[in-house]
């Protein structure tokens, strides 16, 4: 009996090749893509784009239905944002929210430099800013880069002033200066991790002093003036400020044949435009569908605003107490338990320049779709979700329908490290989770590198997924 040696052996192709006849489709949808990525630089900013153009697509604030005494049918849209950096994003379906509901979650949180809650002072005649990094970063990769200021200070009185500083072409910038080569000898020597320490991550503001010098820190002095007479600010008010250092310009085009995006905090902002597009576009849905914009996974997932709090729990149980269900505490456990949930969550990619980090048989590649992950978690998958087999067949068979490119891939060698996703939180319901994105190059670098292509696959998928009858 003769083989097809096609089906045999799984073909490794190119999002290019499947793409041929989209490529225009794919480089317009990263336009926005990238227009997002802008004005997205923090989790506040990230919301509320995100709500804003839920709004634009039609959907309410839940509070809207519940003041009102609305009762929700299908072909409803809500929304309910939570203390301005958690989404939750809801469209009604046709079936019974008892037989489950079709869920994407991704974070909107990216690794930064945070301001510390009294960061002003001045050195060698200087003004600088201290800050703490957060999330996983490569210290001595934010040295010497353009830097930009994002965030909210909320003042005594409750009253909330958001800064942006260095995006504009006008605006300064900020930078965390190095030691030149010539001083270098004994900063040479050390190790990579331990050359730039966390302290040294100090951004220079200032150089011209307060005119009096009578006033013992001059330096000092004249940015706390500048600052009150932008912001109309005391020293103290930073106590209450999130302010966030993020790398300063615009997400570019990357490579000659303009196929790649180049920005910052594409992980995971690259899942959560998809998704949102991906829930806008999404037609004929049987099942109830949810888009979930997370806060805090780059630091475990802990926190009010995270997957782990309860306030994602708390806006299904709202959303069932809107229907005709008359007993919503048993409804939200069954609707949970019978749910399919993809993690929407970005992949290493294999670097030739630092190959020997992967498994090059189990790893994703840039321009090679979709990236599915069965299990993430660091050497014997411990904080894995590690889904089913059951999980991953229905997931492969929905995107080999549709012609969607995918690959799957885990996260480096075995003992090479690892890390984790928010998958494990919603599999806690009992619900099948799986995680699903994107490779990427230089991840949690200041400048990520994403595929065009890889992108609009996703987008593909996400929706596929919400049209599904799984």
């Amino acid at each position: 009996m003769e083989t097809d040696k096609l089906k045999l052996k799984r073909q490794s192709l190119n999002v290019w090749d499947m793409l041929k006849g989209e490529k225009d489709d794919a480089f317009m949808f990263c336009d926005g893509y990238k227009l997002f990525l802008d004005k997205s630089k923090t989790e506040r900013e990230a919301a509320e784009h995100i709500t804003a153009l839920a709004e634009k697509e039609g959907f309410k604030s839940i509070d809207h239905y519940i003041d009102n005494k609305l009762t929700l049918k299908p072909g409803d849209k809500v929304y309910s944002l939570y203390k301005g950096k958690q989404v939750v994003m809801f469209k009604m379906g046709r079936v019974n929210p008892e037989k489950g509901f079709l869920m994407v979650g991704s974070h909107i949180d990216a690794p930064r430099l945070d301001l510390k809650q009294s960061p002003l002072y001045e050195d060698g005649k200087l003004s600088f800013f201290k800050t703490h990094y957060y999330g996983g970063i490569k210290k001595y990769q934010w040295i010497t880069t353009p830097l930009a200021i994002h965030g909210t200070i909320i003042k005594e009185d409750g009253n909330a002033i958001k800064v942006s500083i260095g995006e504009d072409e006008k605006d300064p910038v900020f930078f965390i200066t190095d030691l030149l080569p010539h001083l270098s000898k004994d900063m040479m020597v050390k190790k990579l991790g331990d050359a730039v320490e966390g302290e040294m991550l100090n951004l220079l503001i200032g150089s011209i002093p307060f005119e009096d010098k009578e006033e013992k820190e001059r330096f000092k002095y004249n940015i706390l003036l500048l600052l009150h007479e932008k912001y109309g600010i005391i020293e103290e008010d930073f106590t209450s400020a999130e302010l966030e250092v993020v790398p300063a310009g615009q997400a570019r085009d990357a490579g000659m044949d303009r196929s790649m995006v180049g920005g910052y905090g594409q992980d995971d902002r690259v899942c959560a435009y998809t998704s949102l597009k991906a829930i806008f576009d999404a037609e004929n849905h049987k099942k109830s569908i949810f888009a979930i914009f997370a806060d805090k996974e780059e630091i475990g997932s802990v926190g009010d605003t995270s997957m782990s709090s309860k306030f994602f729990e708390n806006f299904v149980y709202e959303i069932l107490s809107l229907t005709e269900d008359k007993n919503p505490d048993m409804a939200i456990r069954r609707s949970l338990q019978n749910s399919k949930f993809l993690s929407a969550d970005v992949n290493a990619a294999v670097d030739p320049n630092f190959a020997n980090t992967h498994d090059k048989y189990n790893a994703v590649y840039l321009g090679e779709g979709v990236a599915i992950t069965k299990y993430t978690g660091v050497r014997g998958k411990s904080s894995s979700n590690d889904a089913h087999a059951e999980f991953m067949a229905e997931i492969r068979r929905l995107l080999n329908k549709n012609k969607i490119l995918w690959q799957v891939g885990e996260l480096g060698k075995v003992d090479m490290g690892g890390g984790g996703t928010i998958a494990f939180i919603p599999a806690a319901f009992g619900m099948d989770v799986i995680d699903c994105g994107i490779g990427l190059l230089s991840m949690h670098s200041p400048w990520e590198i994403s595929s065009k292509g890889d992108i609009y696959m996703l987008y593909k998928a996400f929706k596929a997924f919400y049209e599904s009858d799984m």
